[in-house]
C-alpha cells in the first residue's frame, strides 16, 4: 500500500512538471527586466519633480548609455544627454519616449531573426514587452483603446511563437507570419502615436546573445541536457520502484 502511494505521488508530481512547463511556455516569465525601461521609468520620476530634477535623471540615463551607443548608435544618447544639459524636460521626454519605441522595434527584429530558437525568441519578445509596459500608463492615458489593442498584439505575438511541449505534450507549431503580422501591427501603431519618421536606427543587434549571458535559460529551453535531468532522475525512480515491487511480488510466491 506504502509503494502504491509513493508511485502515485511520484507519478503526480511528474505530470505536474511536466504540465508546468507546457503552461510557462504561454507566459512571458521573467523577462529580467529591460533595463533601458527601468532607467526611463526613473528619468520620469526625476522630470516630474518641481522643479525637474535633470542631474538625477541624467545618472539614471548614464546607466544604459553605453548598451543604447552600442544598438543604436551614439546619436540618441548625444541628443538626449543635450536636452538634459540644456534643462529641457519636454524634450528629454519625447526623444526618450523614441528611444523606447525604437527599442521595442530592435527587441522585434530580433525575434524575427531568431524566430526558429523558441527560448531566444521568447526571452526577446519578454524584453520588447518589458518596454511597451513603460510606456504603457502614457498611452493608456490618451488613448485606452490603442493600449489594449497593443496588449492584444503582443499576447498574439507570443502565441505565434507555437509551444515546443514536452514528451509531446502541448506541443504547438509556430506561426511566423502571424509574429510578423503583429509585428508590423505594434510598430505602425507605436510609429502613428508618437510621430516617428522613422524606426531605423544606427543598427539592430544581430545577435541575441546579448540576453542569455544575464541569468539561466528557463525550462522551456529543451536543447540544454541539464534541463531533462531532474525528468531523468523522476523517472529512474519510478522504474526503480515499480522493479523492487516486482521482485517483492515474485518472491513471495
Amino acid at each position: 500500500m506504502k509503494k502504491q502511494m509513493l508511485l502515485s505521488f511520484i507519478a503526480f508530481f511528474l505530470f505536474s512538471h511536466v504540465f508546468s512547463i507546457t503552461a510557462n511556455a504561454y507566459t512571458y516569465g521573467d523577462p529580467n527586466k529591460e533595463e533601458l525601461a527601468e532607467a526611463y521609468k526613473e528619468m520620469m520620476v526625476a522630470l516630474d519633480k518641481n522643479p525637474p530634477d535633470f542631474q538625477t535623471a541624467k545618472k539614471h540615463y548614464e546607466t544604459v548609455k553605453e548598451e543604447v551607443d552600442m544598438h543604436m548608435g551614439p546619436e540618441p544618447s548625444n541628443i538626449i544627454l543635450q536636452n538634459l544639459k540644456d534643462q529641457d524636460k519636454e524634450q528629454t521626454i519625447e526623444n526618450m519616449d523614441e528611444l523606447l519605441v525604437l527599442n521595442i522595434a530592435r527587441r522585434l527584429e530580433n525575434v524575427d531573426k531568431n524566430f526558429e530558437e523558441f527560448d531566444t525568441s521568447k526571452r526577446l519578445l519578454a524584453k520588447g514587452y518589458a518596454t511597451y509596459e513603460a510606456l504603457s500608463p502614457k498611452i493608456a492615458a490618451k488613448n485606452p483603446d490603442l493600449d489594449k489593442e497593443l496588449k492584444a498584439e503582443f499576447d498574439q505575438a507570443l502565441e505565434s511563437l507555437g509551444n515546443p511541449g514536452l514528451f509531446g505534450v502541448g506541443q504547438k507549431d509556430a506561426d511566423k507570419e502571424a509574429f510578423k503580422a503583429s509585428k508590423e501591427s505594434i510598430l505602425s501603431k507605436l510609429q502613428t502615436e508618437f510621430n516617428i519618421k522613422s524606426l531605423e536606427v544606427g543598427h539592430f543587434s544581430e545577435s541575441a546573445t546579448e540576453i542569455t549571458k544575464k541569468g539561466n535559460k528557463d525550462w522551456t529551453d529543451l536543447s540544454n541536457i541539464r534541463n531533462w535531468i531532474p525528468l531523468i532522475i523522476i523517472l529512474a525512480v519510478i522504474v526503480a520502484v515499480v522493479a523492487v515491487a516486482r521482485r517483492r511480488r515474485a518472491a513471495k510466491k
